[in-house]
């Protein structure tokens, strides 16, 4: 009998200037039950503290990106020609994942 395969789901956060709310981001999706997750964050190139949140917490995410780019559907199209997952979500810098949300989706 095979096994069966468990998705790599990819969480997308893209930011700009979201030093206030941004580690709350990043705490949700480190919180997940479900475990293979691919977290990916785009960064317009902030100017306030939002890099060092992120790079305070690159143990927790896969690929960050900072670079000044065309707006937010831009920072978009970033992170989806990276993502290498099965599935990807979009996460904004300034929303946040119940702990059980990632699990529910797959099941």
């Amino acid at each position: 009998m095979s096994e069966r395969k468990i998705p790599l789901i990819s969480i997308v956060t893209v930011s700009l200037n979201s030093d206030k709310t941004i580690q709350r981001t990043i705490d949700s999706v480190k919180k997940q039950t479900y475990k293979n997750i691919e977290y990916i964050i785009i960064d317009g190139g902030s100017i306030d503290n939002t890099l060092e949140i992120i790079k305070k917490n690159s143990s927790n995410i896969t690929k960050w990106i900072s670079e000044k780019d065309n707006g937010i559907y831009d920072a978009f199209n970033k992170g989806l020609n990276i993502f290498t997952g099965d599935y990807i979500g979009f996460l904004n810098s300034d929303d946040y994942l119940y702990p059980n949300a990632i699990e529910t989706l797959v099941d």
